[in-house]
């Protein structure tokens, strides 16, 4: 069985991908941008999505 990540946080990916946080809220809001989850009330994102998302990206540009 393979390790799992710890989940992502807003701020992080943000970060990682290299834009504001209200773009990421605003992505997702319009649902185009990596695939996010609720855990309670928070967003959190697992970075294989993030990864696979920004992957995708790269394809369309």
């Amino acid at each position: 069985m393979s390790e799992r990540r710890p989940l992502a946080t807003p701020e992080q990916v943000a970060e990682y991908l290299g834009v504001p946080i209200q773009t990421l809220y605003q992505w997702r809001h319009r649902s185009v941008g990596p695939r996010g989850s609720k855990v309670g009330r928070h967003v959190r994102y697992r970075w294989d999505d993030v990864e696979k998302w920004l992957d995708d990206q790269a394809k369309v540009g």
